[in-house]
């Protein structure tokens, strides 16, 4: 109540807040054009001064926008798939679709970057987001739904079984003959590329053997942190005779150094990718890879926030999508020829 048992008004709030009026109404409504920091202070008087208890206030809680955002940094191939996802999920829906990201090239972001753009969105623009490989946990006031979060994430999210599926990328290899297998590694920040090189691991250790530590290259998914590294094991007087790369960006950048040193892929060299992305289709030769359904993970990500924001949900907070091996023209054994099949990742 204000001064006197009045009850509290919008002015009160306006005059606590140090904003207008109509400020208050916009963001009480959920309307456009109020920063987060206004939007912190005007909610922030709301709840000093009981305003909340109003019919106006409740409807802070109660107003939908009918907007949905997707946050990420850049678009890449990966990007593009999963989107096509999201669209076919929300059509139809009664929700549209904001998308929001950097400006920056890839790679030169500040850890932090998707934390920002939820600020910017949440509340009075969208009603929840989409946000796609961040490189830390995420918080916001609204429903979030993460595609490939970090490692020990608590939030809703969606990934593929990455575990498995790396795991069966290197058996194939394994099963091909090879025994100096390479890898290079994604961001170790996500829970997809830590669990593609526990896959990597796992598949050596079961096979009887050791890992060589100089057999790994640490990269960052961002396919031009592939090819030194793919130089470097390239040149080793002992280099390998496969690569398996955490990403299709990166394994076709390892099939391009390979072509500039003169080794012949798949006859000297065998390559192996992840994601499935389109160009690994059109590579020169065609690039094994596991395919993890990056529409899928758009579609079943768009799905759960929908069902999230108008409080229907009741599958599990982490959806864990099953993965399969693409065999195509870059991995073969000495003396065979492999032609292009499909496995389903169990």
């Amino acid at each position: 109540m204000a001064e006197g048992g009045a009850p509290v008004t919008m002015s009160d709030v306006a005059r606590l807040a140090g904003v207008s009026t109509a400020t208050v109404s916009r963001v009480v409504n959920g309307r456009y054009g109020v920063s987060a920091s206004t939007i912190a202070q005007v909610r922030s008087a709301i709840e000093r001064l009981g305003y909340e208890s109003s019919l106006v206030a409740a409807s802070l809680r109660r107003t939908r926008t009918n907007v949905l955002g997707l946050v990420t940094h850049s678009f890449q191939s990966y990007t593009a798939e999963v989107l096509k996802g999201v669209m076919d999920a929300l059509t139809q829906s009664g929700f549209d679709l904001i998308i929001y990201a950097n400006s920056d090239v890839y790679g030169t972001y500040s850890e932090g970057w998707e934390q920002r753009h939820l600020t910017r969105l949440s509340g009075t623009l969208t009603d929840g987001c989409i946000v796609v490989t961040p490189w830390g946990e995420v918080r916001t006031s609204t429903p979030v739904v993460v595609i490939d979060p970090v490692r020990d994430s608590t939030v809703p999210s969606v990934t593929a079984d990455n575990l498995t599926g790396a795991t069966t990328a290197v058996e194939h290899l394994l099963g091909l003959g090879h025994r100096r297998i390479g890898f290079i590694a994604g961001r170790s920040s996500l829970a997809a590329a830590w669990s593609r090189e526990e896959g990597y691991r796992k598949a050596l250790a079961e096979a009887g053997i050791p890992v060589d530590p100089a057999l790994i290259g640490r990269g960052d998914f961002n396919p031009e942190s592939a090819a030194p590294l793919a130089r470097a094991l390239l040149e080793r007087p002992d280099r390998p005779t496969a690569i398996f790369a955490a990403s299709d960006g990166m394994a076709l950048k390892v099939l391009e150094v390979a072509k500039e040193m003169g080794i012949d892929v798949p006859g000297d060299l065998s390559v192996v990718g992840f994601d499935n992305i389109p160009e690994s289709a059109l590579a020169e030769p065609r690039l094994t890879t596991v395919d993890q359904s990056m529409y899928r993970l758009g579609h079943e990500a768009a799905h759960m926030l929908k069902s999230l924001v108008t409080g229907e949900w009741e599958g599990p907070r982490q959806i864990l999508l099953p993965t399969r091996l693409l065999v195509r023209g870059s991995t073969a054994g000495e003396g065979r020829d492999e032609t292009m099949t499909t496995r389903q990742c169990r």
